[in-house]
């Protein structure tokens, strides 16, 4: 072929004609070192792998950051000698699992395929409830939360109904009455929205966030189902990832321990730069990072993103959901599943969990408490021991009449610091309308694609809306790719409000 292309070459130059560029392009796509650049290993990149295989594309590679495939499914081991344990400091849960009937969680399917050990997480039917004076019973505040949260969904369907602009969470609490005026009323509920959201009334949407919710759990809307089984695998939650991608991958097919620094892509193909110098190239690229990583700065694409597409980025939000670990020689504290403490701060170490339970890991002397959104972000800038010593705080005035001890173990994740994350999940934001999520999923380019848990509209933040985005995107390029019915999702060049503003 280069005796070839070099022959042509001198004939062009002589006889002063351009050789055939379809030429040139075949040579160079010889030399690529796949057809499609899948970039991030979570359970977008690997659904979206598995669904190339299946589709007869085997010319692909995952290029991951980490050392191994998950994403942020992520996990440490915990504890003092002798008394360890595998926790998982990202996703934890299938969320809605399944109901008879309906349909599965495709989470799920794989948690049972590959024989997860998980156990069902009771988060509304086991809990103790504490504010600043110890125990004290407001399960009816908690229950009332609980149907003020159902309110909300009913009131957003029914804006969606009659096409009714979206509104704040917050507002839509107001207009169903609820108003919470007690720091018990904003701890039940915190629990019900930003302990699921990972942001506050006031940053989430009012009809996204309740779908989001209904197509999850409620079997009435196709959701999968109320029950929420939680990971106690001690090999980690990601294995059912893991294990799902050595049924296909190759590990020519991976390339590990590459941060991508650079995209660069046009009509020919694409090129990934990495931190290291290292360039890979391709005909098609999938971008499956998170939002918070293309919101951020470490990233660069070449030429850089239209301003459509700019703006759907930075106008979905990447939220914070952090798990603060504790171990201590014995348990002190509830023997429910859950506890909720309210503090006269909003969001202040709210939701305690406990890990020394019978259902979960017995003996263990493990405890952890979630703080989300800003709250996190706080949290992250301040030194281990304040934040050690501030949760101990709040432990003991749930229990006054204990005195805490000095933990054995203490552990956090920084998620927002961390520059291949930038966040734990998205969240949707009330100012960010349906014409903005079209084009946080839609390509660029024929070249250029992009998918993860953002993109997915249903699904948005959670483990199954990564899983569908992966498998749909990568069909639909698949077709590309074969040149079968190639249909390009469009974006829209400039999103408008309904009505104009009138000033």
């Amino acid at each position: 072929m280069r005796f070839s292309l070099a022959l042509l070459a001198f004939l062009s130059v002589v006889l002063g004609r351009t050789v055939d560029r379809s030429l040139n392009d075949q040579d160079v796509s010889l030399r690529k070192d796949a057809t499609v650049l899948i970039l991030g290993g979570g359970v977008t990149g690997v659904t979206a792998a598995r669904t190339f295989h299946e589709q007869g594309i085997d010319s692909f590679k995952i290029v991951e950051a980490l050392p191994q495939l998950g994403g942020r499914i992520q996990h440490l081991t915990f504890g003092v000698k002798g008394n360890e344990y595998v926790l998982e400091t990202g996703p934890n849960w299938v969320q809605g699992t399944e109901t008879k009937g309906g349909p599965e969680n495709p989470i799920w399917g794989l948690v049972k395929k590959h024989g997860l050990k998980t156990q069902e997480n009771d988060w509304t039917g086991s809990i103790t409830t504490y504010d600043h004076t110890g125990q004290v019973n407001y399960l009816d505040v908690f229950d009332d939360a609980i149907d003020q949260f159902t309110n909300l969904t009913i009131a957003a369907g029914e804006r969606v109904r009659k096409k009714l602009v979206d509104l704040s969470s917050r507002t839509g609490y107001s207009l169903v009455g609820a108003k919470p005026k007690t720091p018990q009323e904003a701890a039940s509920e915190y629990y019900q929205l930003d302990w699921e959201t990972g942001g506050t009334p006031e940053v989430s949407s009012m009809i996204a966030n309740s779908w989001a919710a209904n197509f999850t759990y409620d079997p009435d809307f196709g959701g999968f189902g109320d029950d929420n089984a939680m990971s106690i695998d001690q090999r980690g939650f990601r294995t059912f990832l893991q294990a799902e991608a050595d049924t296909f991958l190759k590990p020519s097919q991976l390339v590990l321990n590459s941060t991508v620094t650079k995209i660069k892509y046009s009509a020919s193909g694409v090129e990934v730069i990495l931190a290291e110098g290292k360039k890979l190239t391709a005909d098609y690229v999938l971008v499956t990072f998170s939002v918070g990583v293309l919101q951020g700065d470490n990233l660069v694409f070449e030429p850089a993103l239209p301003d459509w597409k700019q703006e759907a980025i930075q106008g979905m939000t990447m939220e914070t959901y952090t798990k603060i670990f504790f171990q201590f020689e014995k348990k002190f504290w509830f023997d429910t599943e859950m506890g909720l403490y309210a503090d006269s701060e909003r969001g202040r170490y709210p939701v305690w969990q406990s890990l020394d339970h019978a259902k979960f890991l017995p003996g263990s002397g493990i405890v952890f408490v979630t703080v989300t959104g800003d709250y996190s972000v706080r949290v992250e800038a301040l030194p281990d021991a304040q934040v050690e010593s501030e949760a101990l705080g709040v432990l003991q005035a749930m229990f006054p009449t204990t005195t805490i001890p000095k933990p054995l173990a203490f552990h956090f994740p920084r998620w927002h610091s961390d520059p291949l994350f930038r966040g734990s999940y998205s969240n949707w934001p009330p100012s960010f309308n349906s014409g903005h999520h079209k084009n946080l999923g839609a390509p660029v380019t024929q070249k250029l694609w992009f998918a993860g848990e953002a993109t997915s509209q249903k699904y948005f933040g959670f483990l199954h809306g990564a899983y569908f985005e992966g498998q749909n995107t990568a069909l639909a390029m698949s077709k590309c790719i074969r040149g079968k019915g190639c249909v390009i999702p469009q974006h829209i060049e400039d999103v408008q409000n309904a009505k104009p503003y009138h000033i």
